[in-house]
This record gives C-alpha cells, structure tokens and sequence, in this order.
C-alpha cells in the first residue's frame, strides 16, 4: 500500500505541475529550456508537498515499532531486551527516501540560486554577444547573490568567534543550507502573513456580487493608466529605433545589432515603425547606446504585454460580473450571455444555461462563504501553531495534537491527510501570492497561456526558494524536528539530508524560533489594511472604501467598461449583419450565375479560389468564418500582442527568436 500511495503521489504531482504550466505558460511558443527549468521546479516542489507526510508519517511508524520491539522480555529469571527485527521494507524505504530528498533539494537549490537567476538575467540582457550578456547576468545578480553571501558571511564569522568549534565539511554544508532557508523563512512569513487573510477575507468578498463589481470597475481604472503607461513607453522606444534605423545603413558595423533589436518588435509595431518619417539628422549611436535600447526595448514589450494580457482578463471578468448581475433578475432561470462565446461540446452538456444560472446566481455565493469560513479557521491553527510550536509541555501547537493523538491510535491515513491538508494549504497561501505578485510591473502570471518566459522563471525560482523552509517550519508546528522541542526523537528522512545545525545556535535557537512568531504581527496589519492605507496616504490608488479617489476611478472604470462594451457590440452587429447578408444572397446570386452564364466580369486567380458568384469586392467582409477577435482587430486596429483566444494549436511552433538564440 506504501508503494502505491508513493507513486500516485508521484504521478500526481507531475500532472498537478505540468497542468498549472500548461495554464499559465506556452509550451508551444516558449523555448525549451524555460519550460524544462520551470516545470522541475514546480515539480519538485509539489513533491516535497505530496511525499513529505508519507516520510513523517513512515518516521512515526518506525518509531512505534522501535518501542513495541525493544522491550524488556523476561526469560526466565533474566531480564533481556530483543533487538528488533531486520524488516525488508524499512531497508527499501531507507534507500528510497534519501535518494530521493538528495536530489529534489539539491536541485532545486541549484535552481534557485544558479541556474534560474543566471538564465533570467540573461534573458533580460540587451548585450549582442554571449560573453557580453553573461557579464551583464553577473552583475545584475550581485544584490541577489550579495543576500546569500553576506549571511553565510555572518554564520561563518559566527563560527569562527565561538570556542570550540571547527569547520568541516557537514559544518560547511549546514551553514550553505541554513543561509538559504534563512532566506526562504523569512520570505515564507511575510506572504504568510498577507496570505492567511487575505485568502478568507478574498473569499468572503467575492461572494458579494455589488463589491465585487466595484472593485473591479476600480481595478480597470488603474490599468488603464498602466496601460497608457506602456504604450507611450513603447512609442518613445520606437521613436529611438527610428533615429537608429536612419543613422545606421546597411553597411554600417552596427547594422546587425540595429536589426536584432528589430526582430523583437512584433509585426505590428514593426508595421508602425516603417511608417515614421525618417527624421532629418540623426547621429549614429555607439554600441553602449545600442545596448541600453535593446535592454530598454525588452523591459517595454515585457511591461505592455502584461498590461494587455491584464486589460484583456479584467474586461471578460468585468463582463461575467455584469452579466451575473443582469441573469438575477431573470424570470426564466437561463443564464444568458450578453456576447456569445463558443464553448467544448463537453461544456454544453454538462453545463448547460440552467445549472449556469443555479451556480453562479445561488449556489456560489454560499460555497464560497463555506470556503472563506474554512479557510479562516485553517488560518487561525496555522498562526496560533506559528506563535506556540517551541512550547513543549503542554503541548500548545494544535497541529501537533493533532498528529500525537493520531499516532496514539495508530491512524497512520489520518496523519497522511491532515498533514497534506496543512501543508496544501499552507503551500497554496504562500504560492498565491507568488502567483499574483507584479514586481517592477514586469514579473506576472496570466492564465490563458500569457505568461512570458521572464515571469515563469521568477515563479520557479521563488518556489524553489520556499519549499525548503517551508518544509523546516511545518516539522516544527508538529514537533518532528528535535532543535525545536529539546527532545531525543526520530529524525524524517528529510531532516537527515538536510542536516542538523546545532552548530549554529543563532540560527537554531533564535531566528528559526522567534521570527515565525512575527506572523501574527503581519495578520494583523493585513487585517486592518495598514498598508494600503499607507499607500493611499502617500498617494498611490488603493480601494479603500467610501475614499473619494477611490469612487472617481470606480465611475471612470464604469465609463471605460460602457466604452469597450458599445465597441464589442458594435463589432459583433457588424459582423452578424455581414453573414447575414452572405448567407442570404448566395443562393441568388449562384442562381443567377447559372442563368446568365459568364457575361459579366471574370474574377481573378486570386479571388476566384474561394469566391463564387459576384461576392462584393471587398473580400474579408464576405467571410463567414471571421471571429469576434478578427473584426475588432479589422475595425480597430490589432494588438501587439496576442490576444485572449480559443487555443488551436494542431502542431509544435518553434519559440520566438530573441530569448537565448539571438547572439
């Protein structure tokens, strides 16, 4: 049963990873490398989630039967203690465990702090050369790497003042290790101490219909601005390419780079820079110069595809919203869409327009207020185990309780349940706020498939970094590490490969023990919006209530909604009125055809293909294939970037060049 338990948890945490990749990235169109990189991030880290309460709970068998087997037995009249039995399967497990820790947290140590960075970096660069980017990389990653070293800097100054003490090689290894999940713990409290409210308080809040269309109509008001943002960014890059393309001819030594920076541009903005006026004197720029265009010009594509992607997301949520708010009022129980979106057979069937209306005008409102209580309680244990999990006697941490009472009753499933619940949750509380994090409006995670190779790479790199301490501080909240309780216990396997740190008593002692406490003091101010107050105050937008900045960008959030409805709706009409208008004078026309035979006009070669009859001449307005997206795109002009679409992707594309194939 361990077996099989060991592999559908494998299993399972390689589809749960390679579904949220699949969901968030482009396999189809982002190079092989990051999709390989992030996928064994996010995998590994899932199986740290999955596998870590079979070892706690295999850990806790061992130490029971230890017990029951090295009891005293009395033969006749002596006294003797029986070792216990050589068991098969504890040898198998005792190869299978450390294996397999060795080489999940190793890796993704390697990851996060060499590979990852190294390659984001790299991405980012705009040098035209590979000594040239790799430098750049180095440099860039001296603040991130400065972090790491100035900690294990501190624990070795540490080790060299404290008597008694000598430096080894698991002495060196302990402080590689402690400096990393000294990293990833004090990491690990602050987004929980963000997330554990804001998870339930999310939750409760998107069950009210009336807040939740206010806040959005709030949110679109601010990315309009960054919207805005981006696109006079991109145009005053294009306005430098300009001056650039016209200084730098084709014989010129700087041409190649000048067309490197080109090629990443999309057709689009290509289109638009073709269409500038050379300016009349223009000096031509050095090779630094072009470098810092090149960077500049990738940050800007980066920061206005995010704001597309996002305006794109916000404005079909917005309309569900509206939608939603309409369909209460319905008399027939039928939820109706106010623009027609096709939908998977599968969808139709078992999701039909009546069970649509039940679940999100009735049912939803209730499960995720169901939700939001249980997260609430799910959050009190964890910050009330955070404050008391290094109180001994009595036993104060509720997840510990929980796991001695189990193991008292030999219930061996329930520790495995309840500790992949807490950890689960404690997982998707952190990762959340990975998953919703904008730094330096460049890092973010879409679904639909729009997430670029940069933001993919930040999220793998951050899961690598949390998974370790967060696995240190749940042994810790169910006493199975004994640095915390002061007590001779059986070690999990985990803990045996990631070393003991006695050594380092500031960490062991102090920082590992007293700063998870601070917890409470992060709930606390997420509770009572401190920090989005602060902002408020300092002048940045935030939904604060009945703020009077905050129900101008509410009623301008409304207008751009009304706007961008009137534009679809508009788009939509023209297109139904033009297949209309198709599909009811074809058969005439072909009749008449047929009648007068060739007399009038012969169609070209090039509209005769798929043309019959005397169709206008204007040929796109005539077919009837065109979608929703390609009549905005005709009416009012394409995007740079792709769109939210229905996925139709029959083969693999090669990645976009530019990302590590453009030296």
């Amino acid at each position: 049963m361990m077996y099989t338990l060991f592999v559908i948890e494998l299993i399972s945490a390689f589809i749960l990873a390679a579904t949220l990749l699949y969901r968030y990235g482009d396999c189809y169109r982002n190079h092989i490398i990051v999709t390989v990189s992030v996928l064994t991030a996010w995998y590994f880290s899932f199986v740290i989630m999955f596998i870590l309460p079979l070892d706690i709970t295999f850990t806790i068998q061992r130490s029971q039967e230890n017990i029951t087997n090295t009891q005293p037995v009395q033969l006749s009249n002596e006294t003797t203690t029986v070792a216990p039995p050589v068991n098969p399967c504890e040898q198998t497990w005792n190869c299978v465990f450390p294996s397999l820790w060795r080489v999940v947290y190793w890796t993704s140590q390697c990851l996060t702090w060499l590979i990852m960075p190294m390659m984001q970096s790299y991405s980012k660069a705009g040098d035209f050369t590979v000594k040239g980017k790799l430098k750049s990389a180095l440099v860039d990653n001296a603040i991130y790497y400065g972090s790491y070293l100035l900690i294990c800097g501190i624990l070795l100054i540490y080790i060299a003042l404290k008597p008694g003490v000598y430096l080894d090689g698991p002495k060196i290894k302990a402080i590689a290790s402690s400096a990393s999940n000294t990293w990833g713990l004090f990491l690990l409290i602050l987004l929980l101490g963000y997330a554990l409210v804001e998870v339930p308080r999310n939750l409760w809040n998107n069950s009210k219909k009336n807040y939740t269309l206010t806040y959005s109509y709030f949110k679109i008001a601010k990315l309009s601005t960054d919207k805005c943002e981006a696109e006079e960014t991109v145009d005053d890059i294009l306005d430098s390419l300009n001056s650039v393309t016209a200084a730098v001819g084709s014989g010129h030594p700087l041409h190649r780079h000048v067309e490197t920076i080109i090629q990443k541009l999309p057709i689009q903005l290509r289109d638009r820079l073709d269409s500038r006026a050379p300016p009349e004197r223009s000096q031509p720029p050095s090779l630094k110069s072009l470098v810092n265009l090149h960077k500049k010009t990738i940050k800007a594509l980066h920061v206005l595809q995010r704001t597309e992607t996002q305006w794109g997301l916000m404005l079909e949520r917005i309309f569900h919203l509206e939608d939603i708010a309409s369909n209460l009022r319905s008399p027939d129980r039928r939820f109706q869409h106010t623009f027609h979106t096709p939908r998977p057979r599968i969808q139709r069937i078992f999701y039909p327009p009546i069970i649509e209306w039940y679940w999100e005008c009735f049912v939803k409102q209730y499960f995720l207020k169901t939700m939001a209580v249980i997260t609430c309680i799910l959050s009190v244990a964890v910050v009330w185990s955070e404050m008391t999990f290094f109180c001994k006697k009595p036993v104060l941490s509720i997840f510990a309780n929980i796991v001695i009472a189990a193991k008292d009753n030999y219930n061996y499933a329930a520790i495995v349940t309840i500790s992949t619940m807490i950890i689960a949750y404690m997982f998707y509380c952190a990762y959340s706020t990975v998953l919703k994090i904008r730094l330096l409006n460049l890092y973010y995670l879409a679904p639909h498939h729009q997430t670029n190779e940069y933001s993919l790479i930040f999220s793998g790199m951050m899961v690598c970094r949390l998974t370790p301490a967060m696995c240190l501080n749940f042994l810790s909240l169910v006493h199975m590490d004994s640095h915390v309780i002061k007590e001779r216990i059986m070690e999990t396997y985990y803990t045996q490969i990631m070393g003991h740190m006695d050594v380092l008593g500031i960490i062991a002692e102090g920082f590992n023990i007293y700063f998870p406490m601070l917890v409470v003091l992060l709930c606390l101010a997420t509770y009572l919006s401190l920090g989005s107050r602060l902002l408020s105050f300092c002048g940045f937008q935030q939904f604060v209530g009945d703020d009077e900045l905050t129900t101008d960008l509410v009623d301008e959030g409304r207008e751009i909604i009304k706007r961008e409805k009137r534009k679809r709706q508009r788009a939509e009409e023209t297109l139904t009125r033009r297949r209309d208008y198709s599909e009811r004078f074809s058969n005439y026309r072909n009749a008449r055809d047929r009648q007068d035979g060739d007399y009038y006009v012969t169609p070209s070669p090039e509209r005769s293909q798929n043309v019959t009859g005397y169709q206008r001449a204007e040929l796109p307005y005539n077919r009837t294939d065109l979608t929703l997206e390609d009549e905005l795109d005709h009416r009012f002009g394409e995007s740079t970037q792709t769109t939210i679409r229905s996925d139709r992707r029959d083969k693999m594309t090669m990645p976009p060049r530019g990302l590590f194939d453009d030296v």
